[in-house]
């Protein structure tokens, strides 16, 4: 099978790897509009050749893997829909995806059913293709949200790609996707940036920031994430996210108003339900574990 690689960063760039690794994969054809990304790739063999156009990048391959921001995504389609060949499988690796669908069948035409809509959940702690891995989705979720006019034999490939990269394959709908990763990766990123932003805007917010421990470092380290990414994916899953944050901000009062109160028992009812349900699960094992949110450390995930 050959490639194209549309989006030369950590997240594609691993892609590109671990398939290739997987002899599934015979050949690579990159494209990124940094062309110092697209350089880079070949120096360190992601990639084969690399290309000065995405129409360029697409003609005559078999796949074409979206590894771009979820914003920039849609106007890839319509590009796609003139210019890839109308046999080849079309798959990304958004965060969200009842929008980017919707985009999708708008754009693509004929050439719909045979998009494959992923999210791998993975990410790195460093951003950029240098430190992309061919291991990075072993033990981890890959998300597939097809629906009904998603070609059976397509979703089947791309699946097995995943698997081969030692990743497990979870089918969702769109719909319940964008739910689950809005409380589960989306909101926490939201709530990361803004305690950053909260404290870096005081007054005292350098001093504050110089004697923060381990919690603030755990709670806060997906804030280095790339804030273009994450405008974009918050904007594409603004219903989903928007029903989250009012939970939370509900969650929040409680806890301000119980504070207030001097309430300990509701205190003690509220962080031992939450200790039980955290200790009760382990997010690294039987393929769960994620550093992306998807998505989560601090990776443009080009996406």
């Amino acid at each position: 099978m050959k490639l194209a690689l549309i989006g030369c960063g950590l997240l594609g760039g691993s892609l590109a790897a671990a398939w290739r690794a997987s002899a599934l994969v015979s050949g690579v054809r990159g494209f990124d509009r940094d062309p110092a990304r697209v350089e880079q790739a070949l120096r360190l063999g992601i990639i084969d050749t690399g290309a000065a156009s995405v129409a360029e990048a697409v003609a005559d391959v078999d796949c074409v893997a979206l590894a771009v921001p979820v914003g920039a995504i849609a106007d890839l389609f319509a590009t796609l829909a003139v210019h890839a060949r109308a046999e080849a499988i079309i798959t990304d690796v958004g965060s969200t995806k009842v929008e980017l669908m919707r985009g999708a069948q708008a754009r693509l035409g004929q050439t719909y059913p045979r998009y494959v809509p992923t999210h791998p959940i993975a990410g790195g702690a460093l951003p950029g293709i240098e430190h992309a891995s061919a291991e990075l989705f072993a033990g981890r979720w890959v998300i597939t949200t097809p629906d009904a006019q998603t070609n059976p034999a397509a979703l089947e490939r791309v699946e097995q790609l995943w698997r081969a990269c030692g990743a497990t394959i979870g089918r969702m709908s769109a719909q319940e996707h964008d739910r689950v990763f809005a409380a589960v990766s989306h909101l926490p990123h939201v709530l990361a940036f803004a305690l950053v932003h909260q404290i870096a805007g005081q007054a005292d917010g350098a001093r504050k920031l110089q004697f923060a421990g381990a919690g603030f470092r755990d709670f806060t380290r997906i804030a280095a994430s790339d804030p273009t990414m994450w405008r974009d994916i918050a904007l594409a899953n603004r219903v989903a996210l928007g029903q989250e944050l009012a939970l939370y901000r509900a969650e929040l009062d409680q806890l301000q108003a119980a504070i207030a109160a001097g309430d300990g028992a509701a205190l003690d009812r509220l962080f031992a339900r939450a200790s039980q349900v955290r200790r009760a699960h382990d997010f690294e094992a039987g393929g769960c574990g994620s550093d992306d949110g998807s998505h989560d450390g601090p990776d443009e995930r080009d996406e």
